[in-house]
């Protein structure tokens, strides 16, 4: 299945709601948390069984990513949105069938491990083609698509919230809303799929053409021989790690930060601060990716990393004292969170050019596999183990925050050292312009 090219005309701007249909469905992802304690409750999970489905799916969505980037290049951005349908929708349906035969590990296998897939090869369907529609705006256009994977679950997290109030928070109750997301987030993906179109050789847009690749072009299978993917390797993951470790855990964490004051945080407060976390990290992937056009790649990060870690060592230190305090870092936190996916495609294309540069993102998306499994890990285990100590409220975490501030210190080190790559890694004029013709032609 190939998409069709767009013909003469055809306005860019109609590519990112394409994009943005997938991207907006797979986010609910972000919303997890919101099903954590009905299935604690449900089926006698702890918070790090709890968590699982969800480091599953980020796992397979790294790993998917790396292994289907090169597929997904050949294939074109219609085959992978209709393999992220499929894999996602069935993950709902499969989780659906485990809530209501209280088999977790049919929830875990079908969130985790299926949807996972429909994850990680339906984030970087569209970054490629993106990247090809506008090359004089790379940050922002990959920020347009990204955003709706971290707006994802500023939709799920209030939706999902309702349906458990309204269907019950028992194992049927759960069944319920995870059939309802499977089927409305397969149509809306069909959406993407019926729409989106790849650039012919014609003019993209009005007053725009689209030109060969200028600047340092290096295959994907060279790419990772460089200490530059390697570095930026780093630079995901800390960030990442930072991030999903207040995210996976967003509606307990805040209301265990609260339970011992005056004003606890009721349920319905707790999935507010998740949609604002997600409204957070939406907004971050489109105004940090777009300011990186303007300041560069390198800098941006340089805000994302150290900033970050002042942010963690606020709530670590006075987040108890005040909400405001706790909400306003927890939302500057997931931003950068957001804007540093949003800005890693554009990071690369700097480096590595546009010849493979969707297959080079796969490849780099393990380091969010990883980061998937440590976030949560780190978190939900302290905290595990700081609650059969006896400790309770902000004391279950200030040892997590410790940690995520010296993984954003590490990640800040690793993206100082990247340098601009050694010509000796770049491909070969005529072969880059021979793959380029054979990718028009398959995809014509």
């Amino acid at each position: 299945m190939s998409p069709p090219v767009a013909p003469p005309g055809w306005s860019r701007w109609l590519v990112p709601p394409a994009a943005l249909s997938v991207h907006l469905s797979i986010g609910q992802a972000y919303a997890w948390s919101v099903f954590k304690p009905p299935l604690e409750s449900a089926l006698g999970l702890s918070g790090t069984q709890s968590a699982l489905p969800f480091q599953l799916g980020i796992v397979m969505l790294g790993l998917s990513a790396a292994f289907g980037g090169t597929l997904v290049e050949r294939k074109g951005p219609r085959w992978a949105m209709t393999v992220a349908l499929i894999c996602f929708s069935s993950g709902f349906l499969l989780s659906a069938l485990g809530a209501s035969l209280e088999q977790y590990w049919l929830i875990v296998f079908g969130y985790g491990f299926v949807g996972g897939i429909g994850l990680g090869i339906g984030y970087i369907s569209p970054v490629s083609t993106l990247i090809k529609w506008f090359p004089d705006r790379p940050g922002m256009a990959t920020g347009i698509a990204i955003m709706g994977f971290g707006g994802g679950a500023l939709i799920a997290s209030p939706w999902s919230a309702q349906m458990l109030e309204s269907f019950g928070g028992d194992s049927s109750g759960i069944a319920l809303a995870f059939l309802v997301h499977g089927l409305s987030y397969a149509v809306f993906m069909l959406l993407g799929v019926l729409l989106v179109r790849v650039p012919s050789s014609a003019p993209v847009a009005e007053g725009t053409t689209r030109q060969a690749p200028t600047g340092p072009q290096v295959s994907a299978n060279q790419a990772i021989r460089t200490p530059q993917f390697w570095c930026l390797w780093i630079v995901l993951c800390m960030n990442v790690t930072a991030g999903i470790g207040i995210l996976e855990k967003a509606a307990p964490m805040i209301t265990d930060f609260f339970a011992d004051t005056a004003t606890p945080v009721s349920v319905t407060a707790a999935a507010g601060f998740v949609a604002l976390l997600s409204a957070a990290n939406m907004a971050g992937r489109i105004g940090w990716s777009s300011t990186s056009d303007l300041i560069g790649r390198k800098n941006i990060y340089r805000v994302y990393l150290g900033v970050g870690a002042l942010m963690y060592a606020l709530i670590a230190l006075f987040g108890d004292s005040s909400k405001p305090l706790f909400v306003l870092c927890a939302l500057v936190i997931l931003s950068f969170y957001g804007g540093g996916f949003a800005t890693v495609p554009a990071y690369l294309k700097d480096l590595f050019g546009t010849y493979q540069v969707g297959a080079i993102h796969g490849r780099l998306l393990t380091a969010w596999s990883t980061a998937g499994v440590l976030g949560p890990l780190i978190v939900n285990w302290i905290a595990d183990r700081q609650e059969e100590a006896g400790r309770h409220g902000a004391s279950l975490y200030g040892l997590s925050f410790v940690i995520m501030i010296g993984l954003l210190v590490v990640g800040f080190v690793a993206n100082e050292l990247v340098r601009p790559v050694d010509p000796r890694h770049h491909v070969p004029a005529p072969k880059e312009a021979a793959h380029a013709e054979r990718q028009q032609s398959e995809s014509a």
